[in-house]
């Protein structure tokens, strides 16, 4: 069979096994080409038709609700069923919600020849359908231990609409990006609360030969920092530059650094499915930091802090959520090869990079262009060795999102 047909094959028939696989594959297709595009845009190569808001609106929203959205649905499509125990959704449903996927970003591209109502409501229809998907098996469990992915889901519906409000109203729709993005912070620690669970005591299991539970994701730091986030990103939705939102991100650093107390279990914290996630806390930490400094009069801009947490701690967390539940849901297990760091460390780079830009003394221009080319990089290093995980069958044997059987 040629490598063609192999591929046919795989798009027609392994892509819809199981929902992490076609919208992983979208989040970080659209990875690299987004980023591609907009640094052709910067370096003036090409230029964008009539996008509702121009060009820099239409980069942060697709950063957060075309990049990160797929994600999220792969994430979320795939962990429901685990954790209710409802049946996965079939090829033709996936298929369904990755038309709508496609549908959305062509319409805002396309927003200044459709009109910014037509585009709205074709961009908005993914998040409904995937909240009608998502909501009701996640309520009707008991008890309701995952009702707060409803919530975060609910928060950037209305987030996502009051966005497209501002377009069609002659409002500021970066300000609804923002809080979309504070939105999307919440979800990191929420997510990655139920996955370091897993995984942080398999690696611990691994490294001591013995079955025990010494990491723990403790529900008062998280909430505490949900709060603190919840509040500054409030803040500055309606006071935007406010000096009182600088020290409520400040607060929002301190409680993040607070939680990665958490992570702090020993010499296991260097293997790097501990690593990458606690790099995340990281990221968000010293991005609020940066947020609360800028507002409060260091000359750092408050764009460092944004950037640190969209490009940093969002692309991370996409990028070691999907490695893991891709590896753990396609049979092939925790990928040990030595792409993952390597991905990662370009991610972090990326997100360095490009906080300096524009205050430090390297010219704007040059970090700009690095920073786009440290973040395709990491991006086609998980399509290279990612690909089996999306588009290879299963090597056990199981079906669809089967996980693989625990360790005795």
């Amino acid at each position: 069979m040629s490598t063609r047909e192999t591929l046919r094959r795989a798009l027609g028939q392994t892509l819809w096994i199981c929902p992490f696989r076609p919208f992983f594959l979208l989040a970080a297709t659209y990875a690299v080409l987004t980023m591609s595009v907009w640094a052709a845009l910067l370096a003036g190569f090409i230029s964008l038709p009539g996008v509702a808001g121009g060009p820099f609106v239409w980069h942060a929203h697709e950063m957060l609700f075309g990049f990160a959205m797929a994600a999220i649905i792969g994430f979320l499509l795939t962990a429901v069923p685990e954790f209710t125990g409802v049946t996965p959704l079939g090829r033709r449903p996936l298929m369904r919600l990755a038309t709508l996927w496609l549908v959305g970003r062509g319409a805002f591209l396309l927003s200044g020849v459709l009109g910014i109502w037509l585009a709205a409501i074709a961009d908005l229809a993914l998040l409904v359908a995937l909240i009608a998907i998502a909501a009701p098996p996640l309520w009707r469990q008991e008890p309701r231990r995952h009702v707060t992915f409803i919530t975060t889901l609910t928060a950037l519906a209305l987030t996502h609409a009051g966005f497209w409000w501002a377009l069609a109203t002659g409002g500021e729709p970066m300000r609804w990006l923002r809080l979309a993005l504070g939105v999307l912070m919440v979800l990191i620690v929420v997510a990655l609360s139920r996955i370091s669970m897993r995984i942080v005591n398999d690696v611990l299991f691994d490294r001591d030969g013995e079955a025990r539970t010494p990491y723990l994701a403790r529900p008062p730091r998280r909430n505490l920092a949900i709060a603190t986030i919840t509040a500054y990103s409030v803040g500055e939705f309606w006071q935007p530059g406010n000096a009182v939102n600088g020290w409520l991100a400040l607060a929002a650093a301190a409680a993040m650094a607070n939680l990665l107390n958490d992570w702090h279990i020993g010499r296991a914290l260097a293997r790097r499915w501990v690593l990458v996630p606690y790099a995340v806390y990281v990221c968000m930490a010293v991005g609020y930091a940066l947020i609360g400094a800028s507002l409060l009069g260091a000359a750092a801009p408050v764009s460092a802090g944004e950037h640190l947490l969209l490009a940093g701690a969002l692309g991370l967390a996409v990028m070691i959520v999907m490695t893991i539940a891709g590896g753990m849901h396609s049979g092939h297990g925790l990928d040990e090869r030595r792409w993952v760091p390597l991905a990662a460390a370009a991610l972090v780079a990326a997100a360095v990079v490009r906080t300096t830009g524009g205050w430090w003394a390297l010219p704007a221009a040059f970090t700009f262009s690095l920073a786009a080319a440290l973040w395709v990089i990491g991006w086609a290093i998980f399509l290279r060795f990612g690909m089996r995980t999306l588009l290879g069958a299963r090597p056990d044997g199981r079906e669809r999102c089967d996980e693989p059987p625990p360790r005795d």
